[in-house]
């Protein structure tokens, strides 16, 4: 419900946001995994040595994107039933009830987008391979409230990859669309440019208008009167500031931002023989290539950005189970700059994930069941673990430690010299009860781990799934 005190609010937050957000890079949990070296973690705080499930979210829906922490809560987006998109703020302190969440008709289609939060902005994507077409859109991060969405209409077009929030812009990947930069301070509103004060007090008169025939219509006819919904209030589109590459790459995976470059990851569809296998490094003001390089698997998971260097990670497989068996991967390094090649590795299972990168070294997970550490400097590799289990999902690493998990469900602390430190199965701890697949990575914050699972295919398919809080016994 949005009331004068609350427009207020949310229109001082939108200021806010509009001056915190002219830096050169993005602030932590504004791009995918935290940041651009895409560690899921930015406060440096360790995780527990011991674990044990502090508390656990039942849902049926399916998470493929990673919890992000907002605040002294955690956004999470997914999908249930029939692709019904959800996106829902819980509790970091107790994984009860969200404080806020947001489906359809207010999110359009199911989401993967893992939501890239800055100031009061949440941003986040939708639409699946399957969709034609998919939007763009931003919330306030205390209230879910919409405020603006982008739609973006045609054939192959989606938002799986989660955007990056930087200098009051907005960049994201969108499959066949190319990669966008939205301009999130500059609105239109029925072909109107509008500013966002204007927004709040548009949104906050329709809101009254529509309260008032809500309660006109309950005098009338009580059973059949329906109360409004935030869907109907006036939902401006932001200003697209440059696209590149549409129609001829394909781009699923989180583009990288550092500094003023754009590093952008297509990957060729073999099935509509649609895209360009390659990895792109744009200008952040235009969009103009700078450097290109060709790659010889698809880049799902996106480029990891630590200094100089730029590491990405292939599959010539996608986030499909049954496709694992002969999977192939690699990882290579560019330097940030010019794009010269600085070494690859093939890797005998497929990199789905992006890489993590911390200290000088470079840790993928892989279909094979390993994750592997790699020199940064010159591909090296340092050290190998085998979980026994393939994984889709990228590490995260906090204070020395990764943290990996895998398609049966279980967590793996490792340190960052490779040894082994524990373990825990999540569907066969009595708190969880509901085994299931992860797809999104651990997030780390606050000495806790978030993990949530996903159950759409699979062994366990459409069984129930569950958001876990790992914390110290």
């Amino acid at each position: 419900m949005i009331g004068t005190s609350k427009a207020v609010l949310s229109l001082c937050a939108l200021c806010a946001l509009c001056g915190e957000l002219f830096s050169s890079e993005p602030t932590p949990w504004a791009t995918y995994r935290g940041n651009p070296a895409r560690t899921g973690n930015t406060d440096g705080k360790p995780g527990p040595d011991k674990p044990t499930v502090l508390w656990v979210l039942a849902s049926q829906d399916h998470f493929i994107a990673a919890p992000v922490p907002v605040g002294d809560q955690f956004l999470i987006s997914g999908f249930g039933a029939f692709n019904r998109p959800t996106l829902s703020a819980v509790p970091l302190s107790d994984g009860k009830k969200p404080v806020w969440s947001r489906s359809a008709p207010v999110l359009t289609l199911a989401s993967v987008s893992s939501p890239a939060v800055s100031g009061n902005l949440v941003v986040l994507g939708d639409g699946l391979h399957q969709d034609s077409g998919g939007a763009l859109h931003a919330l306030a991060a205390d209230t879910g409230r919409p405020v603006w969405r982008l739609t973006l209409p045609g054939n192959l077009i989606h938002l799986e990859g989660g955007p990056t929030i930087v200098g009051g812009k907005v960049f994201v990947g969108a499959g066949s669309a190319g990669v966008l930069c939205v301009d999130a301070d500059k609105l239109t509103l029925d072909g109107k440019d509008v500013s966002a004060a204007e927004v709040v007090k548009l949104q906050d008169a329709k809101w009254k208008e529509l309260q008032a025939k809500f309660e006109e219509a309950k005098k009338k006819d009580p059973d059949f009167a329906v109360p409004p919904s935030e869907d109907q209030l006036p939902r401006p589109a932001p200003k697209v500031a440059w696209q590149v590459g549409a129609k001829k790459w394909h781009v699923d995976a989180a583009v990288n931002v550092v500094g003023d470059v754009v590093i952008a990851c297509s990957g060729f569809l073999d099935k509509e023989k649609v895209g360009e296998r390659a990895v792109f490094a744009l200008d952040i003001k235009t969009g103009e290539v700078t450097w290109t390089q060709k790659l010889t698997a698809n880049p799902w998971g996106g480029a990891s950005v630590s200094g100089d260097t730029v590491i990405v990670t292939g599959s010539t497989v996608g986030l499909y189970p049954e496709q694992i068996k002969g999977a192939k991967g690699e990882i290579a390094a560019f330097d940030l700059t010019t794009g010269t090649p600085k070494w690859r590795k093939d890797v005998p299972g497929g990199v789905t994930g992006c890489a993590a990168i911390v200290d000088d070294v470079a840790i993928v997970t892989a279909t094979d069941g390993k994750v592997r550490a790699y020199s940064l400097t010159d591909g090296d590799r340092k050290w190998i673990y085998d979980a026994k289990a393939a994984m889709f999902a990228p590490p995260a690493v906090a204070a020395g430690v990764v943290y990996a998990a895998d398609l049966a469900g279980t967590v793996h602390a490792v340190s960052l010299k490779g040894v082994p430190m524990w373990k825990l199965d999540l569907g066969a701890e009595p708190a969880v009860k509901a085994p299931g697949m992860v797809y999104g990575g651990v997030t780390v914050h606050g000495g806790r781990l978030f993990v949530a699972t996903c159950n759409h295919e699979g062994p366990h398919a459409r069984k129930p799934t569950a958001v876990v809080c790992i914390a110290a016994k």
